[in-house]
């Protein structure tokens, strides 16, 4: 008995030590600004015990349990955000307050996250903007658009009524291209060669993508992020719905263990299995961004999550295979100004391409973790370059599929190429300027005047204007490749140069093989 009276009072005599070993200390704190909140991430060594108070309309208060606060709130960048300043105390019998002066009315949410690959514990704190303020159960999400009741649920009706009213006005809409770049605010994505960060690139080539977009008339790009904040997953996915969006592109740059991996891939939506390793694991990665990012007790099989899948296997056939034909031509432009990892187009269970009727792809860049794909990753020039490749390829596949209720789909029915503006078109490996001219039906002189050229040389990846004429629209014949034919004698036989029938059919080489169909141009 007194043995046990002994170990007893050693007992209470440590446990005196052990509220310090379970203190959530603050040893970093973090801000973000998005379109309609502001987030504030405090870094802890533990999970956090905590209480939110709004003390008054401008004055938000954090109260943490056996905390302390290790840093400093001086190097916060408080500008365009609605907290004029930053103090703490100490809270008798220990603990940390953390005060936020507002200078405006805001709606807190709050939220803790666990570990993860990429930081400790966390406790996220969202201002919304008020006017703005996300319900309780998307606050965890990230920042969107304030959207009415009718907005937030589409139906049929709601689809067969917007295609109406585009019909209403001529049939002449814009295309619109939804731009998802990857990661941003707390997830910096892949860190690679000389810290160079994912969600930095993907952001400069999704801005760029856009601004080439937005340049051509008939299309009109939407940034789903345009900021260092984090959108969720599903949430890009309602963005891009809220957009109307005729194409979903995410923008991504891969990392490897292998410093030798290299190439750019393009990636389609597949709930069947991943078409390899290398896309499985990538969608792995993507999949858990969310945790990383910040989107509170997110689970990625819910039941949700299981619903939605139900529905996808009944509406996802037609969405996938127009993706993977769209992504084929992304390959074929992307190859003309950088290395590809994948000639084909590869699929996995990506979370942010799971639209049932939006045609999705993402896009992985190259590879920040490989000295080359990093310097061209980091530079500017060539950022324009490979956003002018998918930019060509985009408006390739939609000239010939052009959406019904499109200015382009108009512009085609009515004879003209454009109506007023330029399509663009990004030089690749062969091409010549009287090629260029020849598949899109405009002359030397017209391809000349519109780039402000001088002689007819032109480079690899350089990006060219294409002038609207009101030209009738080519026509064609089909050709059925017969065993034995050449490419010379088949170009003979029309009376059409060999250079034509090379650019009309995108023609890398003059290898024919029998059974291969060509296009002939007739006028």
């Amino acid at each position: 008995m007194k043995l046990s009276n002994a170990i007893l009072i050693s007992l209470i005599a440590c446990y005196g030590c052990l509220p310090a070993a379970m203190a959530a200390n603050v040893q970093g704190v973090r801000s973000y600004r998005a379109p309609d909140y502001t987030r504030l991430v405090f870094d802890l060594d533990s999970p956090p015990q905590y209480t939110l108070n709004t003390r008054d309309p401008v004055q938000v208060v954090v109260d943490l349990q056996d905390s302390s606060l290790a840093t400093e709130f001086d190097n916060l960048n408080l500008e365009n955000t609605p907290i004029a300043s930053i103090s703490s105390a100490t809270l008798d019998g220990g603990g940390l307050r953390v005060v936020l002066a507002l200078r405006a009315k805001v709606d807190p949410r709050s939220f803790a996250l666990g570990k993860n690959e990429q930081y400790g514990d966390r406790l996220v704190l969202d201002l919304y903007d008020i006017g703005t303020a996300a319900t309780p159960s998307s606050a965890a999400s990230s920042p969107a658009p304030a959207q009415s009741p009718q907005s937030q649920q589409s139906s049929p009706g709601d689809a067969i009524a917007a295609l109406t009213a585009s019909l209403d006005e001529g049939g002449k809409r814009d295309i619109v291209i939804a731009i998802s770049a990857g990661h941003g605010g707390d997830d910096p994505g892949a860190i690679g060669v000389k810290r160079l960060q994912e969600k930095q690139v993907t952001l400069a080539i999704s801005r760029e993508l856009a601004a080439q977009l937005n340049q051509i008339e008939g299309y009109k790009a939407v940034l789903i992020r345009d900021g260092d904040y984090y959108v969720g997953l599903r949430q890009r996915i309602e963005q891009g719905h809220d957009a109307n969006a005729d194409l979903y592109l995410a923008i991504h740059a891969d990392a490897a263990d292998n410093k030798n991996a290299t190439g750019a891939t393009v990636y389609a939506l597949s709930d069947r299995g991943a078409t390899s390793e290398q896309a499985r694991r990538l969608a792995d990665k993507e999949n858990n961004s969310d945790l990383i990012g910040g989107v509170g007790s997110v689970s990625l099989n819910d039941k949700d999550a299981m619903l939605a899948s139900v529905l996808l296997d009944l509406s996802m056939t037609a969405s996938v295979a127009t993706s993977l034909d769209i992504g084929n031509e992304l390959i074929n432009s992307l190859g003309a100004v950088t290395r590809l990892r994948r000639r084909n187009v590869e699929q996995a269970a990506f979370v942010e391409l799971k639209s049932a009727d939006i045609p999705s792809l993402l896009i992985e860049s190259g590879y920040i973790t490989n000295a080359d794909d990093a310097k061209q990753l980091d530079s500017s020039a060539w950022r324009k370059q490979f956003a002018g490749a998918l930019t060509n390829g985009i408006t390739r596949w939609f000239h010939e599929r052009p959406p019904r209720g499109t200015l382009i789909a108009w512009n085609q029915q009515h004879g003209g190429a454009t109506a007023s503006g330029a399509s663009t078109y990004t030089v690749r490996s062969g091409d010549s300027l009287s090629m260029v001219a020849q598949r899109f039906h405009v002359t030397m002189a017209e391809m000349k005047e519109a780039n402000n050229l001088k002689r007819d040389s032109i480079q690899v990846g350089q990006v060219l204007k294409i002038p609207g004429v009101a030209t009738p629209q080519a026509s064609y014949k089909e050709h059925t490749i017969a065993h034995g034919e050449t490419l010379s004698q088949i170009a003979s036989s029309y009376a059409v140069s060999l250079d034509v029938i090379r650019a009309t059919n995108e023609l890398k080489s003059d290898t024919i093989r029998p059974g291969q169909v060509l296009k002939i141009p007739t006028s």
